[in-house]
C-alpha cells in the first residue's frame, strides 16, 4: 500500500515517535468522497481553501452559499457555487486551471468537520475540484456554535491590506479560539486544517510574529509535514459574530522541545475585510478537549 505522506509528514512522525499510529490513522485518507462525506458537505454554508498564489505565498480563503453550495458531483468530484470573492488573495490562482488547494468543510453546530485536498480548475458557476485526498477529523478543540440567520444586509467594504498587524487585528489574534492554516509541499499537493482552543492560545510577540502551541493531534503531521518541506503557510482568523475575516500569509516552522511543540509564524502580508462573511455564529461552548491557556 502507498503511503499517504510524504518525507515532511514521515520526518516529524519519526521525531515524535508515532509512524506506527501514523500509518494506522492514514488508512482512513482516501480519494474517494464516500456517501457520508458528500451528505456532510451538502449541508454547508462555508468552506475553507487554501493554496499558494501566483508568488508563492500561501493563503487560506472562506468560502460562503447556502446549504448545497458544496457537493460532490462524482465519487471524487466536487463542485463549489461562487468560488472567492473579487480581489480575493486567491482569486488569480483560482482562475486558472490545475492550481493545487486543499480545503476543509468545518461545522461548529455539530463539531465534525472533513478535508478534502487536490486541484482546482474555474467552473462556469464557480469552482471544479477533483480529489485526491478525503478524510475526517476528530472534533478535538472544535468550539461549538449555533448559525444564526445571515446578515440582512451583507456588503463587504473594502480590503484593507498591510505587512504588519495593526494594534486592533493584534487584539483580534489574541481573542481568537479558532483559525485556519493552508500550507503546501512541492510535488505533494496543498492542505487546509483548522487550530483551535481557548482564547489565547495564539501569541502575538510582535506586530509580524505568532507562535501557538501545537496541541497532540491524530499523528497524522500533515501541517507540520507540509511546513519541514516548504515553509510558506496562510492564516484566516474569523470574527463569529460580525463577519470581519483577517487573512494573513507569511512562513513558519515548528520548534520542538521538552515540553512540546511550538509553531511560530513570521508574517508577510496581511488582508483585512469588514462584512468579508454574511453568516452570523453564536458565542462559543469551548471544547472540553482545550487545554488552559497560560497568562
Amino acid at each position: 500500500m502507498t503511503s499517504p505522506y510524504h518525507h515532511g509528514s514521515l520526518a516529524v512522525q519519526t521525531r515524535v515517535g508515532v509512524r506506527e499510529l501514523a500509518d494506522h490513522v492514514g488508512r482512513s485518507i482516501g480519494p474517494g468522497i464516500r456517501p457520508v462525506a458528500a451528505a456532510f458537505l451538502e449541508l454547508q454554508p462555508m468552506l475553507v481553501i487554501g493554496a499558494a498564489d501566483e508568488e508563492g505565498r500561501v493563503w487560506s480563503s472562506l468560502l460562503t452559499g447556502r446549504p448545497g453550495f458544496v457537493r460532490a458531483t462524482g465519487p471524487r468530484s466536487v463542485s463549489v457555487a461562487g468560488g472567492v470573492a473579487d480581489g480575493d488573495p486567491l482569486s488569480a490562482a483560482l482562475a486558472r486551471d490545475g492550481t493545487p488547494v486543499g480545503t476543509i468543510a468545518l461545522d461548529p453546530r455539530t463539531r465534525r468537520r472533513m478535508r478534502l485536498g487536490g486541484t482546482a480548475r474555474p467552473s462556469p458557476g464557480g469552482l471544479a475540484i477533483e480529489a485526491e485526498r478525503v478524510f475526517s477529523n476528530c472534533p478535538k478543540y472544535l468550539q461549538k456554535r449555533e448559525l444564526y440567520e445571515p446578515a440582512s444586509a451583507f456588503a463587504a467594504a473594502a480590503r484593507r491590506h498591510g505587512v504588519r498587524l495593526t494594534p486592533a487585528q493584534t487584539g483580534f489574534v489574541r481573542a481568537a479560539d479558532t483559525f485556519f492554516i493552508a500550507t503546501v509541499a512541492p510535488g505533494h499537493g496543498a492542505d487546509a486544517s483548522h487550530r483551535g482552543g481557548n482564547p489565547g492560545f495564539v501569541t502575538v510577540a510582535s506586530p509580524t510574529e505568532l507562535s501557538w502551541p501545537d496541541y497532540a493531534g491524530n499523528a497524522m503531521f500533515l501541517t507540520l509535514g507540509n511546513l519541514e518541506a516548504d515553509a510558506h503557510a496562510g492564516l484566516l482568523f474569523l470574527d463569529w459574530t460580525t463577519g470581519t475575516t483577517l487573512q494573513l500569509t507569511g512562513t513558519a516552522r515548528a520548534v520542538f522541545d521538552d515540553e512540546g511543540r511550538t509553531v511560530r509564524f513570521t508574517v508577510d502580508r496581511v488582508v483585512e475585510t469588514e462584512g468579508a462573511n454574511p453568516l452570523r455564529w453564536s458565542a462559543p461552548a469551548y471544547s472540553p478537549a482545550n487545554p488552559p491557556v497560560s497568562v
